[in-house]
């Protein structure tokens, strides 16, 4: 049976070279540093390695609502570190960051590993989570760019809405409205993208990987402390406050 790696291999040499990659790269400049890629990872690949993850971190889901701005569930990092190997791989897969840095023209990374919000899931599944229109502005001294990849879109309702250009004084703001599925990804860079997140319905479910890389992985001691005390109100929940390298749960035998 493949791996997942495998897997990851496959879809990064699908686009990562020649005109396939210039062709992303050049709708990625004219969209404002945004692009949809809709199944980079087939969705049966989705189902055999991540759900079953998804599923098992379940319990850990950190609930939180703030008025007027977001209501969802969250599990940042550590616990992803801990306890979703395969969620992890695809993160931090060499060939996958790579094909990041040929697409947006910048040498990224992932974040260091006791930010929170580095890889992270979120949950929507209660009706009416939303998130409100937001910027992902990095707090790190070098750009961050945000990759979204959808694992469960069990809903008509819910959907991220982007507007390009909004910082643009040249060209006219334009609204998209995307519902991505299991595999399919989002790139944008995160201090350019104005985007939300719809309100679920009844009976509804929605769960999305976030990844954020940067081009500088320093942080000043203000900027971490704004940082830190944004992902414990309104993602993450107090253990964001003390922040530290994950631990992994050794292997069983």
């Amino acid at each position: 049976m493949d791996s997942l790696s495998v897997e990851i291999g496959r879809a990064v040499s699908r686009l990562a070279w020649g005109p396939p990659l210039r062709r992303l790269a050049h709708t990625y400049r004219e969209q404002d540093e945004f692009l949809y890629c809709e199944e980079f990872l087939p969705a049966a690949v989705v189902e055999r390695y991540l759900l079953p993850e998804v599923d098992r971190l379940r319990p850990n889901v950190h609930r939180s609502y703030i008025p007027g701005f977001k209501k969802g569930g969250a599990i940042g990092y550590r616990v992803l570190a801990e306890k979703a190997p395969d969620l992890l791989a695809l993160y931090t897969e060499p060939t996958f960051v790579d094909f990041l840095c040929r697409l947006v023209g910048a040498r990224v990374m992932p974040c260091p590993p006791d930010d929170p919000h580095a890889a992270a899931l979120y949950f929507y599944t209660e009706p009416g989570d939303h998130m409100g229109f937001h910027y992902d502005t990095s707090y790190y001294e070098g750009a961050r760019y945000t990759v979204l990849m959808g694992l469960i879109q069990r809903s008509t309702s819910c959907r991220l809405v982007a507007q390009l250009y909004r910082r643009d004084a040249l060209r006219e703001p334009r609204s998209l409205e995307i519902a991505y599925g299991p595999g399919s990804l989002v790139i944008f860079n995160g201090d350019r993208l104005w985007h939300a997140v719809t309100p679920l319905g009844e009976g509804e479910e929605r769960v999305v990987l976030s990844m954020e890389y940067v081009t500088n992985p320093a942080m000043r001691p203000f900027q971490r402390f704004v940082s830190n005390m944004k992902d414990a109100i309104a993602y993450f929940g107090p253990s964001a406050l003390f922040r530290r390298a994950p631990r992994r749960e050794p292997p069983t035998t």
